[in-house]
């Protein structure tokens, strides 16, 4: 029996501690996500303070475009080129949402100096249609065409960055992989896309979304951590509150059928004296 409740006693700290520990590591991660949100916030203010100050800035030349390093963050760089069609075959960027639409996004090859390399130039989006099997028909640029507007380049997608391109013209994508894309041209290409201002005789819409997730969503998710963490920490205190209150409760019953053991004794001792005194 001894060593039974022993063992009955090692289990139940053991549990007790293996809780604690659950419990402090889960607050600690709800409070590191919340402060990684905000990092993540201060983080889009100083890009958006970034991307508009490019903005404000006088366009890049061609030649400042090409030279710039392959680890460089171009977007929101503007650029100013006068250029004409390398090709009328034209790519089609899958899975793109436009004002609650999928469509794709249609971008152009595009040659600015005859021994340059290329540079793709967004015609804008395309809705797509309920068959998938069948591609949108898009305007194409056939002539020479100054172009004004800016630069970006899509952030690489985590779960995968392959081309995956599909037979035949136009020729859907899945991925915006500029290297993987100049390798299937066999042409160097721009480390950059240009989205123009205007384009002559196209009506297609030009999303901009360089900051996918803006600063306040990312204040408001860590709110939202915080506010985990918080009621994790409250529903603990709550359960070691209850368990506390249950262990006094039970500790005053059993000094209560202490006592009532022992007046009970004490009265049974008195009948026997006064029995014996009869």
């Amino acid at each position: 029996m001894t060593n039974l409740s022993q063992r009955s006693g090692l289990y139940l700290w053991a549990t007790r501690i293996a809780l604690a520990l659950f419990s402090t590591a889960m607050f600690l991660i709800l409070v590191k996500l919340g402060f990684w949100q905000l990092d993540r916030a201060e983080m889009k203010e100083q890009w958006q303070s970034e991307l508009t100050q490019r903005q404000s800035s006088a366009p890049l030349t061609y030649d400042q475009l090409v030279s710039f390093p392959p680890t460089e963050q171009i977007t929101g760089y503007r650029l100013s080129v006068l250029a004409s069609p390398a090709t009328q075959n034209i790519f089609l960027l899958d899975n793109q949402v436009f004002n609650g639409r999928v469509g794709y996004l249609a971008l152009q090859p595009i040659q600015v100096t005859p021994d340059g390399p290329w540079m793709l130039v967004e015609l804008g989006f395309v809705p797509a249609g309920l068959d998938r099997r069948i591609l949108p028909k898009v305007k194409v640029i056939t002539g020479e065409v100054s172009l004004n507007g800016r630069l970006y380049q899509k952030q690489a997608n985590p779960m995968s960055s392959a081309l995956m391109p599909e037979p035949g013209w136009p020729k859907r994508i899945q991925n915006l992989n500029i290297n993987a894309i100049s390798q299937l041209l066999d042409q160097p290409l721009a480390p950059a896309v240009l989205q123009p201002d205007h384009l002559d005789g196209f009506d297609l819409p030009h999303p901009w979304t360089p900051i996918p997730l803006s600063s306040q969503k990312h204040r408001g998710y860590a709110l939202q951590w915080f506010s985990m963490a918080l009621a994790f920490a409250l529903l603990i205190l709550y359960f070691i509150y209850s368990r506390r209150s249950k262990a006094s409760t039970k500790q005053q019953d059993e000094v209560t059928v202490s006592n009532n053991s022992d007046r009970t004794n004490i009265d049974e001792m008195t009948v026997a004296n006064e029995n014996k005194t009869k």
